[in-house]
């Protein structure tokens, strides 16, 4: 099939993602493994949809980014860090959903990482202090799976409601989050979390307070 390029979205990445002179590409393609309409992008759009008929595959060339279900930046939540993605198992291992219809760049403030997670909203409760490293189970760090309030100090953090990095996923950029549906959630479960980079970091390790 002969590839239609569209026209790329030029909006800059807003001032602090990914630092001074940080660059966001990414192509989306309508059919898997990178066939079929090409739509490349270098900034938010509200509305892939408008451009081509699905999304098949994805190619990031710098990012990261994070994609939506629903136009808008709405809907379920899918990080999308450099690489290649020839088809939506790739981009996530949740069943509920198989479209992407929006994207945006990723804020990305420091190379540190540093989340704080809270049992009850308005920062309440038990909390876990996770620094400079990946969770893919807050169980077996002795936290709960309830976690309804988050600070993301520092960083870009991605959780997932189930561990291992599985299920619905939710983005942690820098601020604070008072309650579960400030991140997009349903309900306040999380249950993994990692960092969203595109370099390897030292790892400090977390503690449970």
């Amino acid at each position: 099939m002969t590839e239609k390029q569209g026209t790329p979205d030029q909006l800059p990445a807003e001032k602090g993602q990914g630092g001074a002179g940080a660059t966001y590409k990414l192509a989306v393609f309508e059919f898997e493994n990178f066939r079929g309409q090409k739509v490349e992008l270098s900034g938010e759009c509200k509305d892939v949809l408008e451009k081509t008929q699905r999304v098949g595959s994805v190619i990031v060339e710098s990012g990261p980014w994070v994609g939506f279900e629903r136009p808008g930046f709405a809907g379920e939540q899918f990080v999308l860090e450099k690489g290649e993605f020839p088809r939506w198992s790739t981009w996530t291992n949740c069943q509920s959903s198989n479209i992407l219809s929006s994207f945006r760049p990723l804020k990305v403030d420091s190379a540190a990482h540093k989340l704080h997670l809270f049992e009850n909203a308005g920062f309440e409760g038990r909390n876990m202090e996770i620094v400079d490293d990946d969770v893919p189970s807050l169980w077996a760090h002795g936290f709960q799976d309830r976690v309804a309030s988050a600070k993301a100090i520092s960083g870009t953090w991605v959780g997932y409601r189930y561990p291992g990095y599985r299920g619905p996923q939710y983005v942690f950029e820098h601020g604070d989050f008072k309650q579960w549906n400030a991140w997009g959630a349903t309900a306040p479960q999380i249950q993994s979390v990692r960092r969203v980079r595109d370099m390897q970091w030292h790892k400090k390790g977390l503690s449970t307070l």
